[in-house]
């Protein structure tokens, strides 16, 4: 048998990359293999369609191994499993710890508690974790920031009231003033000197950590892989530089600090997120020289992003949100929280909340993703595809730093510009469907209804109904998810009491006219009109008596290019203006079927968006 391998090996040479490149070249037949095959990523480098052992000899990453230093591979050596978390809303203590009690019998092993300001105290917090073993379980907790100091203390003391292993207590206080600058543009400058005290705090406390990177936060609002890369690391390091400065010891320091970071739908990009993550943050860490290489790790909570999240066709959250898990799971991330396919619209119930959890669940008892350590080292595209995104996210890193750190970054605004920018770019592409968002810009759902959903509103820690009132001092981001213009369209033809009918006037060539029908439909149905779909007829005439008899308040005209120019002036006088005439394409007849008074052409290049809001507006629909 060994014999018979070598044979085989030795009859059959591999191919060079130049080899594979000139075949790839004959098959193109003289087509530019650059724009055809090469990938142009919005994180600012190419992908080409293949890669070949050569092209990661150079690489630094493949030599890496899991749990050392740069933890490129992962903070562990043994298994890669992870904290499946869930957050609570923890308004009333009581209900809030029988929640918590049930949840762990789910399969749920960290807890994530959001506290109002005005409910610290010590009964509160003994009420809320009766019954929970403290050693056990991961415990997360947020609250206002000015209270976060009280709450690290009561937690303190309730620890070790109850004798728990200091060692062995885990969890975190999310502490992020810099986030309400950000996002907000709150002025929440002079609560930053309170971080050496939260830390003092919790000094015993070696997994217990209570300064957070939030920039999951970027990541709702758009912001592209890269970006929030480059961005939490320097926001980390804001955080780092501070503590140190203020003579907290380094390796405390950066043991104290947690990253909840977001994951998007790019499966791949977002593996080597996470593997360029730690190793640049864990590159940064050691330039401050800690006494141990531990104290260079990253630890990362993982939140499934909101941004492409849809009220409409809303059980596709589930494919979405599913893939953003299974990337954070097999990057090596520390927990994962799975936001319910329902948050967009209203507070998740029940029924979506254990959905969140049995996704993990399922990678975790089913697909068993917590047993091998960085299942995607060795992969020629994910390492390179993290060498890419790490060297990418190091020059927004030095450019945030050439600005004089973080801090003074999103005081001048300029971080909150970038990502504003990359979120009107990216509602920019969707409305002409360069973004696809699938059962919204894509394969609508021709007969959904919103059924009185309605996007949900803010419900972030922003300062609202805490009693105090805040000015924007600075910039703040503009969040908004980017299915919203598409809702918002389509709720407002539901709201207008009126549904419009497109009526698909299908004739001549087969194949086209039922492709452009086709096209037709998925597009007019995105503003959620009732399409009509037909077969084919013999005469315009014919299919606008159709449309008409239909009650059609649009008639399209589907067809090929070259029958336009018999079919659609015909078509169009015959209708006479008893409905919006619509053709589908783009011909090269089109300046004269301009001339004969015909307005109206959907095609790839459209703005799907602007113009269905134009049609609304032809139809009296605001």
């Amino acid at each position: 048998m060994s014999n018979c391998k070598e044979k085989l090996f030795s009859e059959f040479k591999a191919p060079t990359k130049q080899e594979w490149l000139d075949k790839i070249q004959v098959d193109l037949k003289g087509a530019d293999f650059n724009k055809r095959l090469v990938w142009r990523t919005n994180e600012g480098f190419d992908v080409p369609p293949f890669y070949m052992r050569e092209d990661v000899l150079k690489l630094k990453t493949p030599d890496a191994l899991p749990g050392e230093f740069p933890y490129v591979r992962g903070n562990k050596k043994a298994c890669n499993c992870w904290y499946v978390r869930q957050d609570i809303v923890a308004g009333d203590a009581k209900a809030a710890n029988a929640k918590a009690l049930d949840l762990l019998k789910r399969g749920v092993d960290s807890l994530g508690f959001k506290i109002p300001g005005d409910c610290v105290s010590t009964d509160f917090v003994e009420t809320l974790l009766a019954g929970i073993d403290c050693e056990a379980v991961e415990l997360n907790f947020n609250t206002c920031k000015r209270h976060t100091l009280e709450l690290a203390t009561i937690l303190a003391d309730y620890f070790d009231k109850k004798g728990c292993d200091k060692a062995k207590v885990c969890g975190s206080l999310d502490w992020d003033p810099m986030e309400k600058i950000v996002m907000k543009g709150h002025d929440a400058t002079h609560i930053l000197p309170l971080a050496p005290r939260i830390v003092e705090e919790l000094k015993d406390y070696p997994r217990f950590r209570c300064v957070s990177v939030n920039a999951v936060a970027l990541n709702n609002s758009g912001a592209y892989i890269v970006q929030e890369l480059g961005y939490a690391l320097a926001w980390g390091n804001e955080y780092l530089n501070q503590l140190v400065e203020a003579g907290v010891d380094v390796d405390l320091a950066a043991g104290k600090l947690t990253f909840n970071l977001g994951i998007s739908e790019n499966f791949f990009m977002e593996i080597a997120k996470f593997r360029a993550a730690r190793l640049l943050w864990a590159e940064i860490v050691k330039k401050y020289e800690p006494k141990n290489d531990d104290s260079c790790m990253m630890c990362v909570n993982a939140v499934t992003s909101k941004y492409n999240m849809t009220l409409f066709d809303s059980y596709v959250n589930l494919l979405r949100s599913q893939t953003e898990a299974m990337s954070a799971a097999l990057a090596g991330v520390h927990s994962i929280v799975v936001t319910p396919f329902d948050a967009v619209y209203e507070t998740p119930n029940d029924f979506s909340e254990r959905l969140a959890r049995n996704q993990q669940l399922l990678l975790k008892e089913e697909s068993h993703f917590d047993k091998v350590v960085d299942p995607a080292a060795g992969s020629y595209f994910v390492e390179e595809l993290t060498t890419s995104l790490a060297n990418e996210g190091w020059k927004i890193f030095l450019k945030v730093e050439d600005e004089g750190g973080f801090l003074e970054a999103i005081k001048k605004g300029v971080v909150q510009d970038d990502i504003n920018a990359t979120n009107a770019k990216r509602h920019d592409a969707a409305a002409k469907r360069k973004e696809f968002i699938l059962g919204t810009n894509q394969f609508p759902n021709f007969t959904e209804k919103s059924e009185g959903k309605h996007p949900m509103q803010c419900s972030c820690s922003c300062g609202k109904g805490d009693g105090h009132h805040h000015e924007a001092a600075f910039k703040a981001i503009e969040t908004t998810r980017l299915a919203a213009d598409y809702e918002d369209l389509r709720l407002t033809v539901e709201k207008s009491g009126k549904a419009p009918v497109a009526f698909m006037l299908t004739i001549g060539n087969l194949a086209m006219r039922q492709a452009r029908a086709q096209f037709s439909c998925n597009f007019l149905a995105c503003a959620g009109y009732k399409v009509v779909d037909n077969l084919g007829f013999k005469t315009v005439e014919e299919g606008v008596d159709a449309a008409l008899k239909a009650g059609a308040d649009i008639v399209v005209l589907c067809s090929s290019d070259d029958e336009y120019a018999e079919y659609a002036v015909p078509a169009f006088k015959y209708l006479d203006g008893r409905a919006i005439f619509v053709v589908a394409g783009a011909p090269a007849c089109m300046d004269d079927l301009k001339a004969a008074g015909i307005e109206n052409f959907i095609h790839v290049r459209c703005n799907v968006l602007e113009t269905l809001k134009e049609y609304n507006a032809k139809l009296g629909i605001k």
